[in-house]
């Protein structure tokens, strides 16, 4: 830049200008000229362990496998090995992979429970609010875990204990040789005495959801959302009678004739009656047998195009001799009716 100003005669602001360069970046640079470039290195701490400090807690850990950090800690500092603090040790062992709850259980939240291998295993059970025409309404369905079919269901003004004893009860009354698991979560109406006296006596058992965690119940929570993203929006119930119209045509529809997309697009009534098996050979042998017929289309048309190829070639490359004479002979043929006139 020096050079260029004074052979230019152009002040130094004027070709930053026009290079597009700020002043203050040039005069950084200007002035960690020749220096070592590590001006955005880290800058070391005094805290920070070295490479053997670290080496030393993990081998101190290995002949010392059942002692805690913190114990850890005191007994390097104790024997000299190593002066870190516990949060130190802690923290060299968490990124070793050292730490661990050895007695512990592993915790099962976000990793779901065993799926129900048959139909009528697990229910599950919840309320959704419906708003109709304002006035909200509660929404309480019971679903089987294993075909998703929508088991029973019910539109209730209130949501306390009796309503929902109501609807488990009738839904027992569908099934009544099946003895389900309820699945719910932690509301009020669920853990009532009065509700777990009631699937005692019908023969069923009850568990509960991890509190605060949808998830566990997401196969209804997801009933919920379709119910109300393609049924009740979309329709509009103007009153509480006009909504149980619509939610049970809805309910059928979605029960017998909607694909699930989670039980490989078959309709909860074909699962739960075991004929997924069927429905699957039927397509997989209508698609066998649409690509055999494109196939067997496509050799035909292939065998055409080769036939039209051969004949065409057989034409173009016949015997000279009898393509020069060919001419002659039709002329000939032209000329002998107009001799006979």
């Amino acid at each position: 830049m020096n050079r260029w100003t004074k052979r230019a005669e152009v002040p130094v602001k004027r070709l930053l200008g026009w290079l597009g360069l700020r002043e203050g970046k040039f005069y950084d640079w200007k002035n960690r000229y020749g220096k070592v470039n590590e001006h955005n290195g880290q800058v070391p701490r005094d805290w920070w362990l070295e490479d053997w400090e670290r080496q030393a807690v993990l081998d101190y850990h290995r002949q010392h496998p059942d002692d805690g950090y913190r114990r850890l800690t005191y007994m390097m500092l104790d024997a000299n090995v190593v002066a870190v603090s516990p949060a130190t040790v802690y923290r060299v062992l968490s990124q070793a992979g050292r730490l661990g709850r050895r007695w512990a259980k592993p915790s099962k939240k976000g990793t779901g429970f065993v799926q129900p291998l048959r139909p009528h295993e697990h229910w599950h059970i919840d309320i959704s609010y419906l708003n109709v025409a304002g006035t909200f309404y509660f929404l309480i369905s019971i679903l089987d875990g294993y075909s998703r079919l929508i088991v029973h269901w019910d539109i209730r003004t209130g949501m306390l204990e009796k309503d929902v004893q109501i609807v488990v009860q009738r839904a027992k009354e569908m099934f009544p040789n099946e003895h389900p698991r309820i699945i719910s979560d932690n509301g009020a109406q669920f853990i009532a005495r009065d509700f777990k006296e009631l699937i005692r006596l019908l023969g069923m058992t009850h568990v509960w959801t991890s509190p605060g965690y949808p998830q566990s119940n997401g196969k209804l929570e997801r009933w919920h959302g379709t119910i109300k993203s393609e049924c009740i929006r979309p329709g509009t119930p103007l009153s509480l009678d006009d909504a149980q119209r619509l939610v049970a045509r809805w309910v059928e529809h979605y029960n017998r004739v909607r694909l699930h997309s989670a039980l490989g697009y078959i309709t909860p009534a074909d699962k739960l009656a075991g004929r997924e098996t069927t429905i699957y050979a039927q397509r997989d042998q209508k698609l066998e047998a649409a690509r055999h017929k494109r196939q067997t289309k496509r050799r035909a048309a292939r065998s055409a195009t080769v036939a039209e190829h051969v004949d065409r070639s057989v034409a173009e490359y016949r015997d000279p001799s009898v393509a020069a004479v060919e001419p002659a002979l039709q002329s000939a043929a032209v000329a002998q009716p107009a001799l006979a006139n």
